[in-house]
């Protein structure tokens, strides 16, 4: 199979589109957070959707299945909150591995399906890294600055044991995603590179943080342009930005990236802005339309969808990327 990296010389590849918002359509109950593994488990399970690669795997296989139907190149696994770390808030630590193992397995099983049925649009499956419920940088005690919920340590300990998992479940390459700290990202790049030594093996690296408003800044400060200088270290596939944001938000942050970045430039955006209710109201054909923005500007390499997006917003955004050339990578 054509690697990753050369495809992406010659076309924009689009990555997939909200788990979480596929999921809630199944209105689930605490029950089938539970099937076959946690019966008897003492806290409440019900909303730790990586969980359901375990004890629904069939409602993560359809997910995935829809987008590579919609036209997506690049499935993301079912472990946003696949750390020690996040899962400790349910007592579910000793389960990491099997939700990260599973969870890739799934993913990779449909798109060796897709892949097998046209082999001129290979499938590929990212390990979806996130940034965990902690933060090294800040403080979570208002009256004591010094003091700091998680180290450094701990972060690359957690990050290993979830790399592992996605590889041995075998994954095609690693998303560090939704940087809202990027201490937290440099641990993860740490544990990879870490794991890489010691299985002597290197899968591509895409590396994507998050613009928590108008400030144009992540959570602990930084903007655009600190951010990708903090993560240079690393021969990364692409550096992007998701979440947070809606497209036209976004524009000048990914700007900044094309100027900038050695790396290919990745974005996966919102829906637009919560509403109220915090509901996502940007149609498919209004979000398409200010992608097209950054295919003209070309600005990306590739493109997905954030919270709120759903297979709908995936197939307006693919069917309009495939007549756009990926941003050239710029030799600085």
């Amino acid at each position: 199979m054509m690697s990753i990296e050369t495809i992406l010389k010659d076309r924009i590849l689009v990555l997939d589109g909200a788990m979480g918002t596929m999921i809630q359509r199944h209105k689930l109950e605490e029950e089938d957070f539970r099937k076959g593994w946690f019966e008897n488990h003492d806290k409440p399970l019900k909303g730790n959707n990586d969980l359901l690669s375990l004890t629904r795997p069939e409602i993560i296989k359809d997910i995935h299945r829809k987008y590579f139907e919609a036209g997506a190149d690049i499935a993301e696994t079912n472990t946003f909150s696949g750390t020690w770390i996040a899962q400790a808030d349910y007592g579910l630590e000793k389960y990491v591995y099997d939700i990260n193992f599973q969870s890739a397995k799934i993913a990779k099983e449909v798109a060796d399906e897709f892949t097998a049925l046209n082999p001129d649009k290979p499938r590929f499956v990212a390990g979806s890294i996130g940034p965990t419920n902690r933060t090294a940088s800040i403080s979570p005690d208002v009256n004591d600055p010094g003091f700091r919920g998680i180290t450094f340590d701990e972060l690359v300990n957690a990050y290993k044991e979830q790399v592992n998992a996605l590889m041995d479940g075998g994954v095609d390459l690693l998303l560090v995603e939704t940087v809202f700290d990027t201490l937290n990202a440099k641990a993860a790049l740490f544990a990879i590179d870490e794991v890489y030594n010691e299985r002597n093996t290197k899968l591509p690296i895409m590396v994507s943080g998050t613009i928590t408003d108008q400030s144009g800044r992540t959570l602990t400060g930084q903007t655009t342009e600190a951010f990708l200088i903090s993560v240079s270290h690393m021969p990364l596939l692409t550096i992007g930005l998701n979440c947070a944001l809606g497209a036209s938000m976004m524009r000048p942050y990914l700007q900044v990236l094309d100027q900038k970045a050695p790396f290919g430039v990745s974005a996966h955006p919102n829906a637009g802005l919560p509403n109220e209710f915090g509901k996502y109201d940007e149609t498919p054909e209004l979000m398409a339309v200010q992608i097209k923005e950054f295919l003209d500007e070309g600005l990306v390499n590739i493109i997905g969808g954030c919270c709120g997006t759903t297979p709908d917003h995936i197939k307006a955004i693919a069917d309009m990327a495939k007549d756009y050339k990926p941003r050239a990578v710029k030799q600085l």
